[in-house]
């Protein structure tokens, strides 16, 4: 299992590219050990962290999505030794609920999709989650002709024979009214008391030790003997269908009626719930009843009723929209806080993290977890609501941690009655413990209300925050610097050489220095190297020549990023809450960056309204706004950027418009229900026509384009008498 200490956001490219490297190697070697060889090396839980983990890396650096990435594939590629069969209809997994906000907000989002329709109820079927191996059976005029595993979710194994040793599996449907082809999914799985007497059976023979039912019964599917699997006596739960000529029932609930009445068995707690609250209440039951059912489960999934509201849902990559699993509950281990330590992320984000007496959880050794931030310390989450009974963390406390949906374990109870009479509230650093600048926390501009973390404003002065913001100014998606990694950054930053981002481009006045920096590292690495190994070192005088070449290419290297484009230059600098959609609408708006930081040192020293002197664009909020104020208003800044732009020349932002263009060098808001295009298209369209999209309405703005539902803006753009122009006349005008 791969720890991981620190939250996603506060990783630099660097860091989340060799996370997500690891992560791609372990969840593959994972997969193929839970689905190829029926021996899993992870707990479920740690497989979901790794995955959680995975998506967010890939959410928060898009830049870094690998070409053959896991989002949205399922299961491994078909063993060998069975031949493949393609689903006609691909297997997909579940989205993961851990807890019973993840299912609230899951309704949340299925409400706020179907809002239009205001009398519609959501009913959802809600089952239990049968921990076995998925299979899929298909059906030619009622009669069974073809089984297979779900696979990689495209192509699965054919294990036809070994299903049909399967009693719950009929070979001939029931009744006639079922349609002329149809694929029943479902989940083969062995009982505690099957399993049992198997492990008696074979440590009486002297054979093999069975580890859990779930390997057991997938191995069991993939003898190249059917009669083996037949005496293993599995069991099938059906509760879904995939490739289907026709179908007898529009909704979930009807088709596992029609199914049931087909020879299948199908879990009796599957229930068809009206409400969040009855299918919370229907996951309460099942959780109850799981030590007594006599097979695994390991969550409740619950899944849309109504088929024609699934189409209008859609899906995501690999997963249903309209459905989600569930989980229960991870497994828990209790320890002590002995510390609670203040680390600083390259945002300067102040993350308070808690020393732990080791302890293991899932198979993991535990040692340390996040705290997030003041707030989760003393009790509320972000929206200011109590969490665990609004108790406090304290230094002493004994508390129970879980690994669930989070790599990072989390704290869920503090044992109140095991609390230390001299245990004290603990107090949130105001100010950061590397610099000494103050840390403080921004107002968010939505709720009005602080925001839960702290942070450190000492910026380009700030130690803690420097190796992180020069990995990401060289990195791919900022100034994109060959050669310049995360190894040579904190090499020489370790050696003096860069403290900020102006000593890049004076490295190769200090070539000794550097040359001497990078011998000392590969000397350190040899030492290491053979203390490992016990072998001597060779001689490494070939291999400093070619590091001479090598250095002299970086140098060529940086001296080629000298004159970068405005908006990487931009993103490159590290401001917060600035990535690198908003550096190029910014680099679009200002043109150089000699304008942008006038208006920016203008906009911080302004008394007033920010908005009197920041002009209004359309995807600049207020948070933007006041992280460009806090950076051009700090004077210890100013140093910094001035030697940056003495060696470094942005080019200015230039948008190739054509001459025929009718809204070159324009201003366009777009306001009211746009129903021909999104939002971002029509920006998009603006901008590529040499426009610039603003999000109000005054005196500046020469265009309005009004769909349905139009109030204020359109309003005073007639007083001011300004063009307006619905969809069709805002195409027209552009075509032109």
């Amino acid at each position: 299992m791969i720890e991981f200490q620190d939250e996603v956001e506060n990783l630099s490219e660097a860091q989340a590219k060799a996370e997500l490297d690891k992560l791609q190697e372990a969840i593959a070697r994972a997969d193929i050990a839970y689905h190829q060889n029926d021996a899993p090396e992870i707990t479920d839980a740690e497989y979901d962290a790794m995955k959680v983990r995975y998506g967010a890396i890939e959410m928060a650096f898009p830049q870094l999505r690998r070409a053959d990435s896991l989002t949205g594939k399922v299961g491994a590629p078909a063993a060998e030794g069975f031949a493949k069969v393609r689903h006609a209809v691909p297997m997909l997994s579940l989205a993961k609920a851990y807890t019973d906000q993840d299912v609230i907000d899951f309704i949340d989002r299925g409400h706020r999709f179907f809002e239009r329709d205001k009398d519609l109820v959501l009913e959802f079927v809600t089952e239990p989650k049968i921990d076995g191996l998925s299979a899929s059976l298909r059906y030619e005029k009622g009669v069974f002709v073809k089984g297979a595993t779900r696979g990689d979710g495209t192509v699965g194994e054919d294990i036809t024979a070994n299903l049909k040793t399967i009693a719950d599996i009929p070979q001939q449907l029931h009744g006639t009214d079922w349609p002329d082809v149809i694929e029943i999914r479902g989940e083969v799985y062995m009982t505690y008391a099957d399993f049992e007497a198997l492990k008696a059976r074979s440590a009486a023979e002297g054979g093999q030790d069975y580890v859990n039912p779930r390997n057991t019964a997938a191995g069991s599917l993939r003898q190249k003997d059917p009669t083996v699997t037949a005496q293993r006596n599995l069991h099938f739960f059906a509760y879904a269908w995939g490739d289907a000529s026709s179908l007898p029932a529009d909704t979930q609930w009807g088709m596992i009626q029609a199914i049931k009445s087909w020879g299948f068995k199908v879990n009796e707690l599957t229930e068809r719930t009206a409400s969040t609250e009855e299918m919370l209440r229907q996951y309460r039951l099942i959780e109850e009843k799981r030590s007594s059912l006599g097979y695994d489960i390991d969550g409740v999934v619950y899944k849309l009723d109504r088929l024609d509201l699934r189409e209008r849902w859609g899906y995501v990559t690999g997963e249903p929209r309209w459905a989600i699993a569930h989980k229960f509950p991870a497994e828990q281990a209790m320890t002590v806080v002995k510390r609670i330590d203040i680390q600083v992320g390259r945002t300067g984000t102040l993350a308070p993290v808690a020393r732990l007496e080791p302890v293991t959880v899932g198979g993991v050794v535990v040692e340390n977890v996040t705290l997030h931030n003041e707030d989760y310390i003393k009790g509320f989450d972000s929206n200011g609501e109590p969490i665990r009974d609004g108790i406090d963390i304290r230094v002493g406390d004994t508390v129970v941690i879980q690994r669930a949906g989070d790599v990072i374990p989390q704290i869920v109870k503090v044992v109140i009655e095991k609390r230390p009479a001299d245990a004290v509230p603990y107090e949130f650093p105001h100010t950061c413990p590397v610099c000494g600048s103050p840390a403080v926390r921004e107002v968010n501009e939505k709720t009005g209300k602080e925001d839960s973390r702290r942070r450190c404003t000492g910026e380009l002065i700030c130690s803690a925050q420097a190796v992180e913001r020069l990995r990401h100014f060289v990195s791919r998606g900022a100034m994109d610097i060959e050669g310049l990694g995360a190894e040579n950054i904190d090499t020489f930053f370790n050696a003096g050489l860069i403290k900020t981002a102006a000593d890049i481009f004076t490295l190769k006045d200090r070539r000794p220095e550097v040359q001497r920096a990078l011998a000392e590292r590969r000397e350190e690495q040899a030492r290491l190297r053979e203390a490992a190994s016990g072998k001597t070192r060779k001689n490494v005088r070939g291999v400093e020549d070619r590091n001479y070449e090598g250095l002299e290419k970086l140098f060529a290297a940086i001296d080629a990023r000298r004159e970068p484009e405005l908006d990487r230059f931009i993103f490159a600098l590290g401001i917060l809450h600035i990535g690198s959609t908003t550096a190029a609408i910014l680099a679009r708006t200002f043109g150089t960056m000699e304008e942008l930081i006038r208006v920016g040192k203008a906009t911080a020293a302004h008394e007033g309204d920010p908005h009197e002197v920041f002009p209004s664009i359309d995807g600049i909020g207020d948070t933007v706004i006041g992280s460009l104020i806090a950076f051009f208003g700090n004077e210890r800044n100013d140093e910094v950027i001035d030697r940056l732009l003495q060696e470094v020349h942005p080019k200015p932002y230039v948008v190739t418009v054509s001459a025929d263009s009718q809204v070159a060098g324009k201003t366009v808001v777009f306001t009211g229900t746009l129903e021909k295009m999104s939002r971002s298209e029509a920006k998009a369209m603006a901008e590529r026509n040499g426009a610039k999209v603003a999000g109000s309405v005054s005196s500046a703005t020469d265009i309005l384009v009004a769909g349905p539902g139009a109030g204020s803006k359109l309003k005073k753009a007639e007083e001011l008498g300004i063009m307006v122009l619905d969809e069709d006349g805002w195409f027209d005008l552009i075509a032109k």
